[in-house]
């Protein structure tokens, strides 16, 4: 099983198309729960958790949101990623063969222009990171965010893609107005 944890902050918009990417994997019985870490939200990100059935935490030390994970692995994501193609089954089936992290592959479809790629580094979690809770609880501790989780560490490449974050943000209503 997966727990799947997100941080957030007035991503009301980008939760909605995460938490509806991943329905497909509770379904399948992939996804046992999910984690929102907000900071500071001032928008309806918590309805927003509060009606996929998601915890929504408001304050929390990283040790014990790991602890309190059901599933035997976590799958660390921005608001706005969404996981396409075969990821229930890529996912799946790397969990149980592998005890290394991954990554999702970049997706095909949304890349940043050239320049952006080049002078821009990769976020952290701009591909997600998938580890297990045995893994993040010897990494956790206290007042720790997600993406120091996957900062400079070794991960395989999971063959689904990721459509990251930032294609929700850039086609955001005003976004053009920023």
């Amino acid at each position: 099983m997966l727990t799947i944890i997100i941080e957030t902050r007035n991503n009301e918009a980008e939760l909605v198309q995460t938490l509806s990417a991943l329905v497909a994997g509770a379904v399948e019985g992939l996804v046992s729960d999910v984690i929102i870490l907000d900071h500071g939200s001032r928008d309806g990100s918590s309805r927003v958790a509060d009606a996929a059935g998601a915890r929504f935490c408001t304050s929390w030390d990283m040790k014990d949101i790991v602890r309190s994970a059901r599933g035997d692995w976590l799958l660390l994501l921005e608001a706005g990623a969404r996981p396409a193609g075969r990821w229930i089954d890529d996912v799946a089936e790397y969990m149980s063969l592998s005890k290394t992290p991954a990554r999702f592959s970049p997706s095909r479809l949304h890349r940043r222009p050239f320049l952006k790629r080049v002078v821009t580094r990769l976020a952290p979690l701009e591909l997600g990171y998938l580890l297990s809770r045995q893994q993040a609880t010897a990494i956790a501790k206290s007042g720790m965010r997600l993406s120091d989780f996957a900062t400079g560490r070794a991960v395989r490449r999971l063959g689904s893609e990721l459509v990251p974050a930032w294609v929700a943000i850039d086609n955001r209503p005003g976004a053009d107005d920023r």
